[in-house]
């Protein structure tokens, strides 16, 4: 091997953490905005913190649980070779799952918390929808994308209703802001990655259609939404940011992307987003 590839080549250490640790940062904030949202609403309603805590234990084990399962079967990026590998993926499974479903045994203790099955189930299709876009059809990157982010976000919904012991409107409403919020974030995303070397109106416009579509049906949606009193019209005031962003984008002049700010200027968006969306449904009832 010559020295240029050595150098390329990762470490055996790096690799076992690509391997059981989740790659996805951005999905981090995919799920925890939305659990923190879902909560916080509930709590303000006078629920259950414990609760709440206790799934947040359960969402974040599984969360993490994914990438080695994925890592053992070889449906992910990477695929645990050696007996080393193996190893390492086993011992990081195995209390992943003793504590996921320790947790779940608390929510699920003396018959309560049953409709969390349906959610779950919502999740788990989401996430093995995923796996089948991504293995059959790399083409559909976005939309692998978007449908992952509906199990991710699912969890406001999820943190609402055992907060409140309600699985009302409210709560999915919750749940449904939250969706429309990733959804637009992972396109836009993608398309500032794809687009990094575009200049001016014409060129980013060519590129860009679907995500301006995207923003109007967004709009349209949230005026449904608020019409129809789904969402407070405090709450559909919290896209607004993220709606400004957005158009914005192809007015500017063209600059280097860094991925890496570009990923926190997205966690920054999705956490001012939380806490306006928090703050209209409280105001808002």
């Amino acid at each position: 091997m010559t020295p240029h590839a050595s150098q390329l080549a990762p470490s055996p250490a790096a690799r076992i953490n690509a391997l059981i640790t989740p790659r996805e940062h951005g999905a981090w904030g995919l799920l925890l905005v939305p659990l923190a949202t879902g909560g916080a609403v509930g709590l303000l309603k006078g629920g259950n913190f414990l609760s709440l805590l206790i799934l947040t234990i359960a969402a974040i084990a599984l969360f993490w649980l994914r990438t080695p399962v994925e890592s053992w079967f070889g449906s992910g990026a990477l695929r645990a070779q050696t007996a080393e590998e193996r190893h390492q993926v086993a011992v990081t499974i195995f209390p992943l799952v003793g504590v996921s479903v320790f947790a779940l045994a608390l929510l699920f203790w003396n018959s309560r918390n049953r409709e969390l099955l349906l959610l779950g189930a919502i999740a788990a299709i989401a996430f093995i929808s995923q796996i089948l876009l991504r293995k059959f059809s790399r083409r559909e990157r976005i939309l692998s994308q978007v449908v992952g982010t509906l199990g991710l976000t699912i969890t406001a919904t999820a943190a609402y209703y055992v907060v409140t012991g309600e699985l009302n409107r409210e709560a999915w409403a919750l749940g449904m802001a939250n969706f429309l919020f990733a959804v637009n974030q992972v396109h836009f995303v993608q398309l500032r990655i794809h687009s990094a070397r575009l200049n001016g109106w014409t060129e980013k416009f060519e590129r860009g259609r679907s995500f301006l579509l995207g923003e109007v049906l967004l709009i349209a949606a949230l005026i449904l939404a608020w019409r129809f009193r789904l969402l407070p019209w405090l709450a559909a005031a919290a896209f607004l940011p993220l709606l400004f962003r957005g158009t914005a984008w192809f007015l500017e002049k063209q600059k280097s992307l860094v991925v890496r700010r570009l990923g926190w200027t997205e966690l920054a968006y999705a956490i001012f987003f939380g806490i306006c969306l928090v703050a209209g449904f409280h105001l808002g009832r």
